[in-house]
């Protein structure tokens, strides 16, 4: 599953599921030390792991998204 950071209140990090928009809260340590709002996780294994690659596409997806509106 990937989800999405949306954000980060004191030790508690709310996820956002990309697929089901499904929100969840996770406890910061569970997380990778250096997470960040708008970073993109992957769950496998039990384990929380940092997506870069589908970080970077979504900031180029919203980006194209943006110009197409500036026009």
């Amino acid at each position: 599953m990937k989800f999405a950071v949306d954000r980060i209140v004191l030790d508690t990090v709310v996820l956002e599921n990309i697929n089901t928009g499904e929100i969840k809260e996770v406890n910061i340590s569970e997380l990778p030390v250096d997470i960040k709002e708008s970073d993109v996780l992957i769950f496998e294994d039990n384990i929380y792991k940092q997506d870069i690659n589908e970080k970077q596409n979504r900031i180029n997806l919203l980006r194209e998204k943006m110009n197409k509106l500036r026009g």
